[in-house]
């Protein structure tokens, strides 16, 4: 496909899909060779085929849709977070839980991908925080749209280039190593839960200390389909909890209840939070 094809039709179809253009500038010839392949499937000749055939056939725009998911995970992406989230976010959400009774820490993992992300929060919990609060566990929920990404979550298994950037400690004490890669042992997948689910139209029930949503609503949504995702997602959020979206990303202006602890970083908490907790950082 060449470049100049590919770039009119997504920004032609991409509004249709509640996306925008700016988030798959990157991604695009990913993009492109799904999208060739589907042409292939359908025996149409270019993008300008595949163009008029969306139009006559609408059930196709969900395929599209799912041609334009492009999962960029693994373990211990953006060292700087997770080294944020074990020095000074979990055990603020830790120490809370303590002050308040409770028992449990209640995370939403959101476009999950194939696990990585709630698979390194379980990990570093077990190994680096569960011992300084022995009181207080973990729960996972981790959530996707795609099907054949969160049955790869389930197997555990993954290549060595999705791990390079895990300490050696905890890929030491959480993997096996196989022939064919590492998978987590089982004592790290207690406590994560995997469900299929589509951001943007269906949120699971009840709040959470803990909400990431890195790399996917607020790179790839349209701005007004942004507002409503985020807007949900701070009704979901526990008075002090907190809120992780991707170092490069950016929320929408003008939500209330939601303030930064560090910018830098994508981290956010609802308002309400103890005195003296969730100062804000640059």
């Amino acid at each position: 496909m060449r470049d100049d094809d590919g770039v009119r039709f997504l920004q032609w179809c991409l509004p249709r899909l509640r996306l925008r253009w700016p988030g798959f500038r990157k991604v695009r010839k990913q993009v492109y060779k799904r999208i060739d392949r589907r042409l292939k499937e359908l025996r149409l000749a270019d993008v300008f085929e595949y163009r008029a055939y969306l139009e006559a056939h609408h059930q196709e725009w969900s395929a599209l849709d799912g041609l334009c998911r492009i999962p960029i995970s693994r373990f211990y992406r953006d060292r700087a977070l997770f080294e944020f989230l074990e020095r000074d976010g979990l055990p603020e959400l830790a120490r809370e839980a303590c002050t308040r009774a409770e028992d449990r820490i209640r995370c939403w993992s959101t476009g999950c991908a194939s696990g990585e992300e709630p698979y390194t929060l379980a990990i570093l919990w077990r190994v680096r925080l569960a011992p300084r609060f022995p009181a207080v566990s973990l729960e996972i929920l981790a959530t996707d749209v795609d099907p054949v990404g969160l049955e790869r979550a389930r197997s555990g298994c993954y290549c060595p280039s999705s791990l390079k950037d895990l300490p050696t400690d905890l890929l030491d004490r959480a993997f096996t190593r196989l022939e064919t890669g590492f998978c987590v042992n089982a004592e790290y997948r207690e406590g994560v839960e995997w469900r299929e689910q589509d951001l943007r139209t269906t949120m699971p029930p009840g709040l959470f200390h803990l909400i990431l949503c890195r790399n996917v609503a607020f790179t790839y949504f349209d701005d007004a389909l942004q507002r409503e995702v985020l807007e949900r997602i701070v009704a979901r959020l526990r008075p002090a909890g907190v809120l992780v979206i991707g170092g490069g990303e950016a929320l929408p202006p003008g939500i209330a209840g939601i303030e930064p602890w560090s910018r830098k970083l994508g981290v956010y908490r609802r308002s309400g939070q103890p005195s003296g907790a969730g100062a804000s950082h640059p």
